[in-house]
């Protein structure tokens, strides 16, 4: 059986931190608490079955970075997963469809909220390689 390596502490702690967010995410788009941060496009029109669809999706992603908490194999997954989120997030923010939805309104909001996650994602990545480099560097002593 081969040996898995666990992330250092914090990052640990950082993926269990967002184990907790997406179970969060996840309950807010179950129930409907159209609640900012919980809610990415929390005041756009939306149908329950689509929010409920997202709950879903947002169990997966919890196991995901759940299981890159427990070995560090697993942590590149998670990070595909976070930009990938990003980098679709922003592509809906600037979005025509978007744009007819909200009629003029404002998308920063949405843009700070991508922001927030992209700056997660580079948290993420960066503790990640850091601590791959540290690992490299430990294998040649």
């Amino acid at each position: 059986m081969e040996r898995t390596m666990a992330p250092s502490p914090i990052l640990k702690t950082l993926l269990l931190i967002c184990v907790a967010f997406f179970l969060c995410m996840g309950a807010a788009h179950f129930l409907g608490l159209k609640v900012p941060v919980l809610f990415i496009y929390f005041d756009t029109p939306f149908y329950a079955y689509q929010d409920r669809i997202i709950s879903f999706t947002l169990v997966t992603y919890a196991a995901l970075f759940f299981a890159a908490s427990r070995d560090r194999a697993v942590v590149p997954f998670a990070l595909i997963s976070i930009w990938a989120t990003v980098i679709g997030l922003a592509y809906i923010n600037q979005s025509s469809e978007l744009a007819e939805v909200l009629n003029g309104s404002s998308t920063t909001i949405y843009w700070l909220q991508t922001a927030a996650l992209a700056a997660l994602a580079v948290v993420l990545t960066g503790l990640f390689m850091k601590e791959r480099g540290s690992s490299a560097q430990r294998s040649l002593t």
